[in-house]
């Protein structure tokens, strides 16, 4: 099977690409680094990914999310990054070669 790399990227880059920003300059900074990272990634050879968790989702997010990234490797993709700006988006299972915790100003899940 092949191994495809993969980085896993926090969802506040959506919200950056679609114009909304948060009222922070310190976090924008951050989002707009986190922008040139997506844009650089293909570049190296990497598929980036979003997992988005809907509403209809049962269970934690940290299950949800744990879940999805093992269901990316056994596809045969190999995580070698995941962002993440709440601690259930990089903690559980399957979490990839490295992880990155981002600040969010505006809330906090625990």
């Amino acid at each position: 099977m092949s191994i495809y790399p993969v980085f896993i990227v926090m969802t506040q880059l959506l919200s950056q690409i679609s114009g909304w920003k948060h009222s922070t300059p310190t976090f924008n900074s951050w989002v707009y680094e986190g922008l040139k990272l997506y844009n650089k990634l293909p570049s190296l050879g990497i598929k980036v990914v979003f997992i988005l968790r809907g509403s209809s989702n049962t269970g934690t997010t940290v299950v949800y999310k744990s879940n999805a990234r093992k269901k990316l490797e056994k596809s045969g993709y190999r995580i070698v990054g995941n962002i993440g700006d709440q601690w259930s988006d990089i903690l559980g299972t399957n979490v990839g070669n490295r992880t990155f915790k981002l600040p969010d100003p505006m809330y906090y899940i625990s």
